[in-house]
């Protein structure tokens, strides 16, 4: 009995005796500290990639948000409308008074004088040529009948009273004209005025009316009643039709005309 206790004393590990010390027990490494170890590392690791991913977001964000800067940056150094803003801020009020709503044009075109035996003939002028940036034009014109009977052509200065740029002006004219018909030849001072209606600007469409008397207040005066009529065809080119009559003492004579004008 004796050698068999003691046999099964030694037989039996010393952790599985309640009396005995868990000094070796300790010792031993603990089964769960790896999966722990990995737990800490993840708790690690998580809220770093979580810095990361918020980071890569706000770097995603700033890309579009600097394409989109980019052409705005680009239209405020190519355009001259914001250069002249960020220089001095425009007086547009002054602007639409000096930038004039008509432009100066040069026209040749077709001339039908009915009272001078149905006759065709021809027109050239120039019409409102700007002396500098005041409300003070030049214009000139001549026409003729192909046949030679009828003459008349002229220079003459307006200067519109009203703002250049806006819808409706009057011009009063002053200059010279010559006249010849198969009843009479004059020529002498031309005075008057224009009234000028602007439909379209920059010389889009327009309507004017001018009354002037050459020689006036003389026993050879000749008053001219010219009413025009223009319509822009493309950018520059315009198409422009006239009536225009002559009264005198001798005779009343009237020509039609249709004309293109180059403006400028």
């Amino acid at each position: 009995m004796f050698l068999a206790s003691a046999f099964i004393l030694m037989a039996t590990p010393a952790w599985g005796n309640p009396d005995v010390s868990y000094d070796a027990q300790d010792l031993m490494p603990p089964t769960t500290e790896p999966f722990l170890s990995s737990q800490v590392q993840l708790q690690e690791l998580e809220p770093r990639s979580l810095e990361t991913n918020s980071t890569l977001a706000q770097t995603s964000d700033l890309q579009p948000s600097e394409s989109k800067e980019a052409p705005s940056t680009n239209i405020l150094d190519t355009s001259p409308v914001f250069q002249r803003w960020n220089r001095e801020v425009p007086n547009v009020l002054e602007d639409i008074k000096r930038d004039p709503a008509f432009r100066t044009r040069a026209r040749l075109g077709l001339s039908y004088f009915p009272s001078t035996f149905d006759s065709l003939g021809w027109n050239v002028g120039v019409e409102d040529v700007f002396i500098g940036r005041t409300g003070l034009t030049m214009s000139a014109d001549y026409q003729a009948t192909f046949t030679g009977d009828r003459k008349a052509g002229g220079g003459e200065f307006r200067y519109y009273l009203l703002p250049l740029g806006g819808y409706f002006n009057i011009a009063p004219v002053l200059g010279y004209r010559y006249l010849e018909t198969p009843r009479y030849v004059t020529d002498g001072l031309n005075v008057g005025a224009k009234f000028q209606l602007v439909l379209s600007r920059t010389g889009g469409a327009d309507i004017s009316l001018t009354q002037t008397w050459v020689n006036p207040r003389q026993s050879e005066e000749v008053g001219i009643t010219k009413f025009s009529f223009g319509y822009a065809l493309t950018k520059n080119l315009r198409l422009s039709t006239d009536i225009e009559k002559q009264n005198s003492k001798q005779k009343k004579d009237t020509r039609f005309g249709i004309s293109f004008e180059w403006m400028f």
